[in-house]
């Protein structure tokens, strides 16, 4: 046979060759023009497509024209403080556990009074000048100057008063820095997690007026009455936001929020109670718990087994039914979220017998003589409601009380006076520490008649008193632990108060918002937040 010619051979291979130069010039032109991938753990976003709108807004009741974290424990000014100024440690998602933030490292001296931090390195403020130990302890001595005090201001609240339990601060290193306590305070490291404790600079604007700067994933860009629009910044060190800017705007009614996410001029609402919308709504179980307070000081509820009676007889379903959206049961002495909480044995409901016998056999006064205090409130939870379903439940098992009804300023007098048998009150974790709630409602320190009382059950019992005093002394979180569980055995084997529910934060976003995750304490974080146009 005939060996092909070249020029055959050529015509053959010639339109294969073209072919496979294209799909190389192809390949190296997408390798170049191609953006490289970035891992999740960078903390960068991908561009944004185009028309794509990076600009998230945000409604909320109380939106502040001049933004400065430690003015307030709880409500907007701590959520928005949260996305501007980082803290030395922040909490975990879903939980007041901590982790590291601006400080890396942290270590306490064996004595619990000195509790130094090793700053992250390349941290800088909005303005561009570098964090330093300096500018940590400047911020926080700004808090305990005169003019910074007020009622509802984190740093009081947090640290048993100004300057409290802190003594003094030194900066033993550009990078070091150092909280000097008077007397051992181990909830010191979750409560610096609050965005009322965060670091703030004090920096000068272009018109010669001061504001305070800081390192967080965004910066203030513009604010006015009833508006703050907040900036991503480039190279933070937890990366990129997800969204360009944040704009919170001043809302404060179900009415209006619709109004405007139908107008699609808002994205995300956060209002104070439960909202009217149902689609689109988030919930989560926060700080603030409510709990039936025994005085445990005179009858009947001085008898232990006659408070066993009553939370035998409270069933969380009904109570479920009656909380409706504002709350949700709660079978803890601490709310979810909280480190240190004791899982285990419910403490409400129970055998129905067993219930009646307790209040059978232990004397429970025949003549409806014993009383349930509560307060008049109704909004965002209806509290004399509550308290009905708790007579009802009650008198259900032979167990007879009347309601009694009074507004706020008077219950708390009423309270703290010890004039009650069983009173419906509230506690909040503030810090997200087991020892701000647990200390002040259980130990014989705040069993004292008189406006300084805080154990309105008036319960005394020397051995939660030493595990809770060595609790809040110990710097070693595992022993803490240990120990806040120990506490709330013997609080679950005692009872002077029982847990009854949890209130819920709420946030209503429209279906083009992703990833917002609420947090317990309502301080939640939004530079994981983002607008998927597809999902209109």
């Amino acid at each position: 046979m005939r060996a092909p010619s070249l020029g055959r051979v050529t015509a053959v291979l010639a339109p294969l060759v073209t072919i496979l130069v294209t799909f190389l010039v192809l390949a190296v032109t997408l390798l170049v023009v191609r953006p490289p991938a970035h891992s999740s753990a960078q903390g960068v976003s991908p561009p944004p497509a185009a028309g794509v709108r990076r600009e998230v807004r945000i409604g909320a009741p109380g939106v502040p024209s001049v933004l400065d974290p430690g003015a307030a424990l709880e409500g907007t000014i701590p959520l928005i403080a949260r996305q501007v100024f980082d803290t030395l440690v922040v909490w975990r998602e879903g939980s007041t556990e901590i982790e590291p933030a601006l400080a890396t490292r942290w270590t306490a001296s064996r004595d619990g009074l000195v509790w130094s931090f090793t700053l992250r390195e390349g941290v800088r403020f909005h303005d561009g000048t570098p964090l330093t130990s300096t500018e940590v302890a400047a911020s926080f001595e700004r808090q305990l100057q005169p003019e910074a005090q007020g009622t509802g201001r984190a740093w009081p609240a947090l640290l048993r008063g100004a300057p409290g339990v802190v003594k003094e601060f030194r900066t033993p290193s550009p990078r070091t820095v150092q909280i000097i306590l008077s007397q051992p305070y181990s909830p010191l490291l979750t409560v610096l997690a609050h965005p009322g404790l965060a670091i703030a600079k004090l920096s000068t604007a272009a018109d010669g007026t001061g504001r305070l700067v800081g390192t967080g994933p965004y910066r203030i860009v513009d604010a006015s009455g009833g508006r703050l629009a907040l900036e991503a910044i480039s190279g933070h060190w937890a990366g990129h936001p997800r969204s360009e800017r944040l704009v919170f705007l001043e809302v404060s009614t179900d009415g209006q929020a619709e109004a405007e996410m139908d107008s699609r001029s808002l994205d995300i609402w956060f209002p104070a109670g439960p909202p009217r919308r149902t689609e689109g709504a988030l919930s989560t179980p926060g700080l603030r718990i409510g709990y039936l307070a025994f005085q445990t000081e005179k009858e009947p509820f001085s008898r232990k087994p006659l408070r066993q009676a009553v939370a035998a007889a409270l069933d969380p379903a009904v109570l479920g039914v009656t909380l409706d959206r504002a709350a949700v049961p709660l079978q803890s002495f601490l709310p979810p979220g909280v480190w240190a909480r004791r899982e285990g044995s419910p403490i409400l409901g129970g055998s129905r017998a067993m219930a009646r016998t307790l209040a059978r056999e232990n004397g429970w006064p025949r003549e409806s003589k014993t009383t349930l205090l509560v307060s008049t409130q109704t909004a965002p939870l209806d509290l004399p409601k509550l308290a009905e379903a708790i007579q009802l439940l009650l008198g259900s098992d032979s167990m007879r009380l009347s309601v009694q009804p009074e507004p706020e300023p008077a219950v708390r007098t009423l309270l703290q006076a010890g004039a009650y048998d069983m009173a419906l009150a509230e506690a909040t974790v503030a810090g997200g520490d087991p020892h701000l709630l647990l200390f002040p409602l259980s130990t014989s320190e705040g069993a004292t008649k008189g406006p300084r009382a805080m154990n309105f059950s008036f319960y005394r019992n020397p051995r939660l008193d030493d595990v809770l005093i060595r609790a809040s002394q110990l710097s070693f979180r595992s022993e803490r632990q240990r120990l806040y569980r120990r506490a709330q055995a013997l609080l679950a084997e005692d009872l002077p108060w029982l847990p009854i529910y949890v209130r819920l934060h709420w946030a209503v976003t429209r279906s083009e918002v992703k990833g917002l995750r609420l947090h317990p304490t309502g301080f939640h974080r939004l530079d994981t937040v983002s607008l998927d146009p597809s999902a209109r």
